[in-house]
């Protein structure tokens, strides 16, 4: 009698993870027990498997083949099919709007949430807190006998006197315009808080 022929692996699974040993190989972030993964199968010198990641995760940087394992249904090759998956056009939409949000956040200046609360105010020195709006600011530095234009952040209670340094190569006139043309995924009464807070720049 021949071997039996073993049944191959299909290219994609797309799976709540059965366990949390798993990392993401695109954030490198463990996938926690029931999250949502897509397994993209790779051929090895040790053998055949599946390089996981995040479903998000690689939507953002692999979203033609996420589009190929959703035109392949993928989440019927796991051995208990997901309840719910999120349709490809949202899927589509979060990494439209999450690619849009990062180009505003290289425009400057524009206002963010300090997410960690470790970084200091750049004009003062004080610690920025954990949550509250900082304001990024372009600071023009010498690297490599060349000047160039940094972010910084700052308090805001600190931008108008950052303003008139000699190193500080973000303009005042049209400040307020521009910051909130750059800060629009922030609520406009938190963009009306913190041009407050940073006051008359004349």
């Amino acid at each position: 009698m021949g071997e039996a022929t073993e049944t191959p692996l299909p290219t994609y699974v797309i799976e709540g993870a059965r366990s949390s040993r798993s990392r993401c190989k695109t954030c490198r972030r463990k996938i926690d027990k029931g999250s949502l993964r897509i397994g993209m199968l790779i051929e090895g010198p040790y053998g055949t498997g599946y390089l996981w990641h995040h479903l998000r995760c690689a939507a953002r940087r692999r979203f033609e083949q996420v589009q190929e394992a959703y035109e392949l249904e993928a989440w019927n090759e796991a051995k208990d099919p997901p309840q719910k998956v999120p349709a490809l056009d949202e899927l589509r939409k979060y990494v439209e709007e999450l690619a849009e949000r990062r180009e505003r956040q290289r425009e400057i200046p524009h206002a963010e949430v300090d997410p960690s609360g470790r970084a200091k105010c750049k004009h003062c020195g004080e610690p920025l807190e954990k949550g509250a709006l900082r304001i990024v600011l372009g600071r023009e530095v010498e690297f490599g006998g060349q000047v160039r234009t940094g972010p910084i952040h700052v308090h805001p209670r600190c931008v108008a006197a950052e303003l008139r340094t000699d190193h500080c190569a973000t303009p005042v006139d049209g400040f307020a315009d521009a910051l909130r043309a750059n800060s629009s995924d922030l609520p406009a009464d938190k963009l009306d808080e913190v041009l407050a807070a940073i006051g008359d720049l004349r």
